[in-house]
């Protein structure tokens, strides 16, 4: 077995015990981050793999969608500060354990040399050409999910905000 492979399985492990933990955790919040670790483990796979412009657009696109989920929870759940310790020891050891794993495996593979086995080639995309063919030929996805994006952004707006009351307790 050799390192990549290692490391492929290991990755593999983590992204799916970091996606198990996100599914089970009752905090939104803690799940998303757990969410995050996954993506980035994913990120890392694809790197792995030999496609590093997709591992960075992975970890950008997903991020991005992630903190904009993060916005959502907490304006439609309107979470208010709980009281109790800041970093309860049971919700910070899995996120530090599996955050350190993935820092691990990530070191392993910049420092990995090649070894023997199967070559991989190296993607052949490129920025300017991914841009260049997704404007070109799918503007029109492009725009629909821009609009998509606002119209979810002003929902979420007009949900989040808290309704006023005055002295009657009639609404404005």
């Amino acid at each position: 077995m050799t390192l990549y492979t290692a490391l492929f399985y290991l990755l593999g492990a983590l992204i799916v015990a970091s996606t198990g933990v996100a599914v089970t955790r009752r905090n939104l919040v803690h799940a998303v981050v757990y969410l995050i670790l996954s993506f980035f483990g994913t990120s890392l796979l694809f790197y792995l793999l030999g496609a590093p412009l997709l591992a960075a657009l992975w970890v950008i696109i997903y991020a991005g969608a992630i903190m904009v989920l993060f916005l959502f929870i907490i304006m439609m759940t309107r979470a208010d500060a709980q009281a109790g310790p800041l970093f309860p020891p049971g919700q910070w050891i899995p996120a530090a354990v599996l955050g350190l794993l993935y820092l691990v495996v990530g070191s392993l593979m910049v420092l990995a040399v090649p070894e023997t086995g199967a070559e991989l080639r190296p993607a052949v995309a490129a920025p300017r050409n991914f841009a260049l063919h997704l404007f070109e030929t799918h503007w029109l996805s492009v725009e629909i999910v821009s609009v998509l994006l606002l119209v979810a952004l002003m929902g979420a707006l007009y949900l989040g905000r808290r309704r006023e009351t005055d002295v009657s307790g009639e609404e404005p």
